[in-house]
């Protein structure tokens, strides 16, 4: 028999709140540029330290950043997901105007 309790999570005239697909898709998107296509995935941080292949500076523990890798991979995706790299968000968006420093 269910509950004559109403729910608490969602009051009973609450406005509906919308889908967020970035969440649901790990904030996974896929871009198109003229250098290719690259999946990207938004990272709130991680526990290890990584080094930007557009700055060639760390990106620290904890630190909100891009991780990056070609969609159109020539040797497949598994080998693409492989080669994936850790940009900083900033270093990732500026790409276009100065290039890797490393690969």
């Amino acid at each position: 028999m269910p509950s004559s309790r109403r729910s608490g999570k969602r009051p009973y005239a609450a406005e509906h709140v919308p889908l967020d697909l970035d969440r649901v898709r790990g904030g996974r998107t896929s871009e198109e540029a003229a250098d290719g296509a690259w999946t990207v995935q938004r990272v709130g941080g991680s526990d290890r330290t990584f080094r930007c292949p557009g700055c060639d500076q760390e990106i620290a523990p904890g630190t909100p950043h891009v991780v990056a890798w070609r969609s159109d991979g020539l040797f497949g995706a598994d080998s693409a997901l492989a080669d994936r790299r850790h940009w900083h968000s900033a270093c990732w968006a500026a790409r276009h105007r100065r290039g890797p420093t490393r690969r």
